[in-house]
């Protein structure tokens, strides 16, 4: 059974695949990061200096007691995040997009490539064949 195991481990497309795993998920940090960062920014500031990581729907406000401690939290619908993580959804999506097409592009280009004319002999041995049939 551990050697079962141990074939299925190391077999070249589990690897491949934990490896893309690894690198998927430095890659998400990396768009939430180019998002709340340059994208959020750039985008609120073209919508009039709105901050989405702020933006909200408040269904009760919080309740602050007479001492200035907050007693009951606010309870509101966080918009704006979902707004974020739609657009870093979208450029990973894009991003596989684009690399999915690079790889379908260059599968093809192999295929493109012509076969190699079959040697003489083999071309001497048909047209015998073929005069063999008449």
């Amino acid at each position: 059974m551990w050697k079962e195991f141990k074939d299925f481990a190391m077999k070249g497309n589990l690897i491949d695949m934990a490896i893309a795993f690894v690198m998927g998920g430095a890659f998400g940090k990396v768009v939430s990061a180019f998002t709340d960062g340059i994208v959020a920014p750039l985008v609120g500031q073209l919508a009039g200096g709105v901050d989405f990581n702020n933006m909200k729907w408040v269904l009760n406000p919080a309740v602050v007691g007479a001492d200035g401690k907050e007693t009951a939290a606010e309870v509101a619908v966080k918009y704006g995040s979902f707004i974020t993580n739609v657009i870093d959804f979208l450029i990973v999506a894009f991003v596989m997009f684009m690399i999915i097409k690079g790889m379908n592009k260059m599968k093809k280009a192999e295929a493109a490539a012509a076969p190699p004319p079959p040697p003489a002999d083999i071309v001497l041995l048909e047209q015998i064949r073929d005069l063999l049939k008449k």
